[in-house]
């Protein structure tokens, strides 16, 4: 009866669960893509658009654009494609479903895990509904999130049944399972850590050097992804190195971001699509502030892990699920981003779940009585903070619309954002409001003064309100920093070209179509500077 009763339970959970998520995330079947990695993930893309054939999927086990190797993500987008086309809604709604599985994975592999329901559910809710995540299902780029955290659950799954009846098959499939989530994403390199997190807590099993034996193949696997992923980075050159940003100002920007991480967690608010890294004008002062509270908490973790396991496991799993994307490797201009919360936030989701159960149950008596109170506060202040969660996440996710409404809204939370500002220039000039235009690329240079693409918009916007010569000193800027630059070569060719200076057009545009072979504007343009000497002639 009582086994009937929870999976009754449990089924209702799963319904809950998944209406609220779809209700909060549903509006985004009518976005539209955005501009900031969607083009080479998705829309301009000529191998994402050939849909499912053999050379696609080839490239897709093999490249390493986007400036890493996840071959599954590619896949998924692949057939996206051959699906939806260029319906974005489609796109969206794929990242959305994955959102959902991974939301019904969490909270049925934690009640497996813990045999408690209700915490799992309420961990599963804050994971379904937190706006911090919102970033990782609205953007049709970060498939990879969702869809590499749908295999680190899976993953997790075929552990737990490998630990309650230890076969070789069983283990095998957790570690194909874990690969699959390395080809999604390589992120999952902490997994093993995790596993062996899980091992102290909710598994409890005897401690041993036998537990981590058991992980070394997947050690293998993740130090393999590990080295992949660095040289597909180094050579897209994504990586930033030591001596533009040096490495003690890492580690002060990573206390800071574990901080407020933590922060955002119990007060979502100015969330945006990108947060500018501080570089060498980070606070120390604020660092230092960050990595002492870090070391009180951790200090806290293990003085009551003894009678409390699940506080270590907790916060060890959000401490060490954030090392590969915290900034020791820098990779892009970013300090800290909400996609990268997506699954590190679980760890202290247990310890909140589990946690205010035992708070409230030694500040109230242990009556029957007390027990009502308790559960009935319990309950009030659960359905309270989801409630608010949901408001504040689809709130959130309306910004995802489009990309002017992304941009804007970062302009508006953050200080100095340099890409919003070029994101809400870049949509303003589809609009013709080139004044506007020449003043957000102008804010982007003020902000960032070696952003060749913002001196390279700068000067397309100055061409339409006829101010050549200056657009002709911006498009030489944008070239000064990027000489390969080729859309600044086409565009700088056009601009010289309208002053009547042909031969000069033509050395740009041939040294456009040298970069990109496959340039047809530069391709069009020489033909055309050729054809108005000619008729000089």
């Amino acid at each position: 009866m009582n086994k009937k009763s929870d999976k009754t339970k449990s089924l209702l959970i799963c319904l809950i669960l998944t209406l609220a998520t779809f209700a909060v995330y549903f509006q985004v079947h009518s976005f539209a893509f955005v501009t900031f990695d969607d083009p080479g993930y998705v829309y301009n893309n000529p191998n994402i658009q050939a849909g499912v054939t053999i050379n696609s999927i080839k490239w897709a086990l093999t490249t390493g654009d986007a400036a890493n190797w996840h071959p599954l993500t590619w896949l998924s987008h692949i057939l996206d494609w051959q699906l939806y086309g260029s319906n974005a809604g489609g796109h969206h709604l794929t990242s959305l479903f994955f959102h959902i599985a991974n939301v019904l994975l969490l909270f049925l592999v934690l009640k497996q895990m813990t045999n408690a329901i209700w915490q799992s559910a309420f961990v599963a809710a804050l994971f379904a509904l937190h706006p911090l995540h919102v970033e990782s299902v609205a953007w049709v780029s970060e498939r990879k999130d969702v869809l590499s955290t749908f295999f680190w659950l899976l993953t997790m799954a075929a552990y737990l049944r490998y630990v309650k009846q230890p076969t070789a098959g069983r283990y095998i499939v957790a570690l194909l399972l874990f690969a699959l989530g390395l080809m999604a994403k390589p992120m999952l390199v902490t997994l093993p850590f995790v596993l062996l997190l899980l091992d102290y807590w909710p598994l409890e099993r005897k401690i041993s050097w036998r537990l981590l034996v058991e992980k070394i193949p997947f050690l293998s696997l993740a130090a393999g992804s590990s080295v992949i992923t660095f040289f597909v980075q180094r050579s897209s050159e994504a990586v930033v190195t030591i001596t533009t940003f040096p490495l003690e100002y890492r580690f002060y920007n990573a206390a800071i971001s574990y901080a407020e991480y933590i922060e955002k967690m119990f007060w979502p608010v100015k969330m945006a699509f990108f947060y500018p890294n501080p570089g060498q004008s980070v606070s120390i002062p604020y660092a230092v502030m960050s990595a002492i509270f870090l070391t009180a908490v951790s200090i806290i973790v293990l003085l009551f892990s003894k009678n409390h396991r699940y506080l270590f496991t907790g916060w060890f799993w959000y401490i060490g699920t954030l090392v590969p994307v915290i900034g020791f490797v820098q990779v892009g201009s970013q300090a800290m981003a909400d996609r990268y919360s997506y699954i590190t936030l679980t760890g202290l989701f247990i310890i909140i779940a589990w946690g205010l159960p035992e708070l409230l149950a030694k500040w109230t008596s242990a009556s029957s009585v007390g027990a009502r109170r308790r559960k009935i506060a319990l309950q009030t202040a659960g359905y309270t903070v989801l409630c608010v969660l949901a408001s504040i996440t689809y709130i959130q996710t309306g910004y995802w619309k489009n990309t002017l409404t992304l941009s804007g809204h970062a302009v508006e939370v953050t200080e100095d954002n340099f890409l919003g500002n070029v994101g809400v220039a870049q949509e303003l000039f589809k609009q013709h409001q080139i004044e506007q235009v020449i003043g957000y690329f102008s804010e982007a240079i003020r902000i960032k003064s070696d952003y060749a693409a913002a001196f390279n918009g700068l000067g397309v916007a100055l061409c339409y309100a006829g101010r050549i010569d200056e657009a002709i000193v911006n498009f030489n800027k944008a070239l000064a920093l990027e000489p390969e630059n080729a859309s600044a070569h086409n565009n700088l060719g056009i601009a010289i070209g309208s002053q009547g200076k042909y031969d000069e057009a033509i050395v740009h545009f041939k040294k456009a179509l040298q970069i990109d072979p496959q340039f047809i504007d530069a391709k069009n343009n020489l033909n055309l500077a050729l054809t108005k000497i000619n008729q000089k002639k």
